[in-house]
């Protein structure tokens, strides 16, 4: 592996080791506005490195191995939605809404909590891991529709999305009792699922191939699961929403930039 992939797999997972950081430079608690921002611009982030970095070349693949463009890239995309769906319900995790984040009691039950929390990052993280390594492969493949700097560009964006998202997970663990350094501990936790998501698809980069198009649909299906699930629904909960929203626009237009002028 050279340098460059290697940088391309590992940069979703500094982006989130960069925001768990922030746990030691922060106060207790992340101030509304500012919560806002961070998930509004993380949801922006994901969608168009979604749509750009995924779906469209998903149907320009599409149209090599199907008469009907369209059908791989909607196929993959509903199987997406459909996985993380089923995750979603079969494993028992709690959603990435404040309330529920701010009402871990680090004394009681703490063990259930924690784990239950972490699965909750990980399925988040998981489609984005795959998201990076099936672009990955489909550049170190020849793919024409994918290259090493479209790659680059959705890891960038990823790395972006994950600062906020490493903030907001650690944050609210220091506000409700643990030490900066267990908490800062469970935000790196959380990322190391994105890497290693990538290395695995990497692994069965040749059998996925044949079905590169369904395969780059389903991580954007995934993605969007969570996107419309999570991140979108606590975003517009309570006040300060026109602030979300405005994060939301600019976090994609800044991942529309990064995926057209690298990729």
């Amino acid at each position: 592996m050279e340098f460059e992939q290697f940088l391309v797999i590992i940069c979703p997972f500094l982006g989130t080791t960069l925001g768990a950081l922030m746990v030691f430079f922060l106060k207790e608690k992340i101030e509304g506005k500012l919560q806002k921002v961070l998930i509004g611009f993380a949801a922006g982030v994901m969608l168009a490195a979604s749509i750009w970095s995924l779906i469209i070349p998903s149907i320009e693949e599409g149209y090599y191995i199907s008469k009907f463009a369209w059908f791989p890239a909607v196929t993959g995309f509903l199987l997406g939605i459909s996985f993380l769906l089923f995750l979603d319900s079969v494993i028992p995790h709690i959603h990435l809404n404040s309330k529920e984040v701010e009402g871990i009691e680090p004394k009681k039950k703490k063990i259930s909590k924690e784990t239950m929390f972490i699965f909750a990052i990980t399925l988040h993280n998981i489609p984005e891991g795959m998201a990076v390594g099936v672009v990955l492969a489909g550049a170190m493949g020849g793919n024409e529709a994918l290259s090493l700097s479209g790659a680059i560009a959705l890891a960038i964006g990823i790395a972006i999305q994950n600062f906020p998202e490493g903030a907001i997970i650690s944050m609210p663990l220091k506000s409700s009792g643990f030490s900066k350094k267990k908490a800062f501990a469970y935000g790196v936790l959380s990322g190391v699922v994105e890497p290693l998501a990538a290395i695995i698809t990497l692994i069965f980069a040749n059998k996925i191939y044949p079905f590169l198009p369904y395969v780059l649909s389903f991580a954007a299906g995934a993605m969007i699961y969570v996107i419309v699930e999570d991140l979108i629904p606590e975003s517009q909960h309570g006040k300060h929403t026109n602030i979300a929203t405005i994060s939301f626009a600019i976090g994609f237009a800044l991942m529309m930039i990064l995926d057209i002028a690298l990729g």
